[in-house]
């Protein structure tokens, strides 16, 4: 027995019976396809989110009124009974803290049109609250002018920074710096142009302006329905255990919560926030997986029915190789390599489809794209067990075929 005839005599059946193999090697690609892309896809999110999380840096925790990630209804009923985090509880916070490098408070919406002379954005631009600290807690730097002050916040100045998306998009060669812009009819000065940042999951960090919380809290929501979200930021990580228990220690008395109740807020560092959000993006790849491996199995279900079909055209040629020695082992072996090569050409089309897809995927979303290449050997080796478990009953009742009968048959 030849191994590369029997490749060859594989690859003339799929040429023959082009459509029969096309759909076949579609429902291999398919399986494949669906397992590189969930893989590919949240490798490269997983490894965007830890990096956009790394730049905060790991001395960095906050405090939320509910759960960044939730999982089921009841748990968002429970956390939305729970009371807002107010400006007031944010002033009493920071004054009450010892341990913490800066704290900083911020609220946001998204959805805001902002206007300059007769030029105006897409209605899709975030506006942010902020305060002095929001800066150093979460990272952000400033390409041209200044940032908020204590200052700006106590004399509620309507002062504006804004993302390099807004200064293309409205400034087209002028300064921005001094100029007024106008959001919901209230009018802001210019007084600092934010770092450029790129996207993220398709969500550009340019498109965003950056305002005073107090003018904030006046203009763009109802303070009895706004909650803050606090960042703290100490000097090293030596510090942020003693720091966290000090946070819940008077977040808790400040919410006049008794010792044995639970706390009413949400305390996440960098660390937690990154392991929810891998153990939700490892349940879309396992779901991806899943989805992938069923569709496979499908497809060694259509190789079987093809194999049996090519044995019952090919009787007469399985009884001349047989009558003329072909021993059960080399017809056996010889219709396993078929499958296999079936199984592995349909295996290519996906991994190479996937690449590119995730590819085009990844750049729209703006990750870092993290091909899964260490997954090209393990759907490779799917496909191989694909193809043995699913070819060897047609390869095995080649093999058993009487040779007079197989010759007699027309």
């Amino acid at each position: 027995m030849n191994f590369m005839e029997s490749i060859w005599i594989a690859l003339e059946s799929i040429r023959v019976n082009k459509l029969r193999s096309a759909l076949t090697l579609l429902s291999i690609a398919i399986g494949v396809f669906a397992i590189i892309v969930a893989i590919a896809l949240t490798k490269s999110i997983n490894y965007t989110v830890t990096t956009q999380m790394a730049e905060l840096g790991d001395n960095t925790f906050m405090i939320f009124r509910m759960p960044k990630i939730q999982f089921g209804a009841h748990t968002w009923r429970k956390y939305l009974r729970r009371k807002i985090i107010n400006y007031s509880q944010y002033k009493e916070f920071k004054r009450d803290m010892t341990s913490a490098y800066a704290i900083s408070a911020q609220s946001s919406s998204g959805g805001h049109t902002v206007k300059y002379g007769n030029s105006e954005s897409n209605p899709n631009v975030s506006l942010i609250g902020a305060d002095a600290d929001y800066f150093i807690t979460n990272n952000i730097n400033i390409s041209e002018g200044r940032q908020l002050t204590d200052d700006d916040l106590s004399f509620n100045r309507n002062y504006a920074i804004i993302g390099n998306d807004i200064v293309k998009l409205l400034f087209d060669n002028v300064n921005p710096m001094g100029k007024y812009i106008t959001i919901r009819k209230q009018k802001f000065e210019v007084i600092g142009v934010l770092q450029s940042k790129g996207a993220i999951l398709g969500q550009s960090q340019d498109n965003q302006v950056i305002i005073p919380l107090t003018q904030f809290l006046k203009y763009y929501t109802e303070p009895w329905e706004e909650s803050l979200n606090i960042n703290i930021k100490v000097l090293n990580k030596v510090d942020l255990p003693y720091t966290i228990d000090e946070s819940i220690g008077v977040m808790r008395s400040i919410r006049n919560q008794k010792p044995w109740e639970l706390n009413s807020f949400e305390l996440e560092t960098n660390e937690s926030i990154q392991e929810q959000f891998s153990s939700l993006t490892g349940f879309l790849s396992i779901f991806g997986i899943a989805t992938g491996i069923i569709a496979l199995i499908a497809a060694g279900v259509g190789i079987m029915n093809i194999m049996l079909v090519t044995i019952k055209e090919r009787t007469r040629e399985i009884g001349i190789r047989k009558a003329i020695g072909a021993k059960k082992s080399w017809i056996l072996t010889q219709f396993l390599i078929e499958t296999i090569t079936i199984s592995q050409i349909g295996g290519f089309i996906g991994i190479s489809s996937g690449f590119i897809l995730a590819g085009i995927f990844g750049k729209m979303l703006g990750l870092t794209i993290v091909f899964p290449y260490d997954w090209i050997f393990f759907t490779m080796l799917i496909c191989t067990v694909i193809g043995v478990a699913f070819g060897l009953y047609p390869a095995m009742k080649a093999a058993n075929l009487d040779p007079i009968e197989a010759l007699r048959y027309e």
